[in-house]
Order: structure tokens, then C-alpha cells, then sequence
């Protein structure tokens, strides 16, 4: 949120008028960010940030591993679309449809948006403050993994069950002689 200063110099929160919503502008898919950059530009330089007030690219955080490293990296949970919260008006609307890589507002006409929801909007503000990191990989029936991690390291195995909600296998590996099966995270295992 915008601060402003009255006459004491004393920061107080900008008054946001009745008509303020959330919308969701199209972007060429991959542009997502150079478009918040943009509009965010381009809201100070045309001096619509009384009417404009945050433009937020959804992103939630997701672990990856490459070559047996782990990171976390962000990632975006509506590619191609930025939600923008403003005050539709002539002015607004043009600064908003103008900037560089937005294709349009999604609505219900190329000249009307639709305002999202206030419940869906806040779902999705609170998904990406409360969000844990995703575990982002794929497992299939029949995979050959090796285990990393565990009473179980350096063995090989086949993927015999998937659980995606809780980001677990059952791997099949040979103890004594025998297949057993052993219940491990998606994080203790490398695709061979």
C-alpha cells in the first residue's frame, strides 16, 4: 500500500476509494514479471498510483533438483495472467491496456473487465504468503530410481507406487535376495 503524508508529515495509509477491485490483465505468456516491471512504470509516470494500487504476479515456491542439487525456485501459478488492483476509468483502463506485453483484460467483452471475487483474490494472496515449497518432480510406475538418502542409500530400485499429495513412493528394492517394498520421499531418490 501507497503512503502518503498530510500536513504534520506523518505517514497515514491512502484512502482507497469504494469502486477499487481486483482485475486479471492477459500477458504474453513468459512476460509476466517485464509486465509487472512495466505497469509499475508506467502507473508512476502517468501519475495514476491514487487509482492503481498493486499489480502481483502469482508465484509459489517450488523445490527442484537438478543434478542432485536442491533450490527453491518461484513459480508461476497462472502463466500468462497478472492480477492488478485499481479504479476503472478511462485514464486507468489506457495505462493498463497500453503497457507493453498486456494483451487485455479478461472479461466478458474486449472493452469490459470482470472483476475477480474479493473471497478468490484472498485465497490466492494468503496461498502465496502461507505456501510451504512444492516438491517439484515426476514420478512414474515402473521408474528406475538409486536412493540418496536413508538406511537404504546407494540401492537401485523400481517406482511401484506413486503419492503425490504427500510427495512419497513405494520403491521395490532387493533385500537378501527378495524384492521388499520401501516407503520413501520424493526428495531421497534420484531418477536413474
Amino acid at each position: 500500500m501507497v503512503a502518503e503524508t498530510d500536513a504534520t508529515d506523518t505517514p497515514t495509509a491512502q484512502v482507497r476509494p469504494d469502486k477499487t477491485a481486483w482485475y486479471v490483465i492477459h500477458t504474453y505468456s513468459g512476460y509476466e514479471n517485464k509486465v509487472k516491471q512495466y505497469l509499475e512504470q508506467r502507473i508512476i509516470s502517468m501519475d495514476v498510483s491514487d487509482r492503481v494500487f498493486q499489480v502481483v504476479v502469482p508465484t509459489e515456491e517450488e523445490v527442484e533438483i537438478k543434478n542432485g542439487v536442491r533450490r527453491t525456485v518461484p513459480r508461476k501459478v497462472f502463466p500468462g495472467y497478472v492480477l492488478v488492483e485499481m479504479v476503472i476509468d478511462p485514464q486507468t483502463w489506457e495505462v493498463v491496456r497500453r503497457t507493453q506485453g498486456v494483451t487485455s483484460f479478461v472479461g466478458t467483452s474486449s472493452n469490459e473487465a470482470t472483476p475477480l471475487p474479493e473471497a478468490d483474490v484472498q485465497v490466492i494472496l494468503r496461498k502465496m504468503q502461507e505456501s510451504k515449497p512444492q516438491i517439484r518432480l515426476t514420478f512414474d510406475r515402473g521408474d528406475r530410481v538409486k536412493i540418496i538418502d536413508g538406511p537404504f542409500s546407494e540401492q537401485l530400485g523400481l517406482v511401484d507406487e506413486v503419492y503425490d499429495e504427500k510427495s512419497r513412493l513405494k520403491v521395490l528394492v532387493s533385500i537378501f535376495g527378495r524384492e521388499a517394498p520401501v516407503d520413501i520421499g520424493f526428495l531421497q531418490v534420484e531418477k536413474q
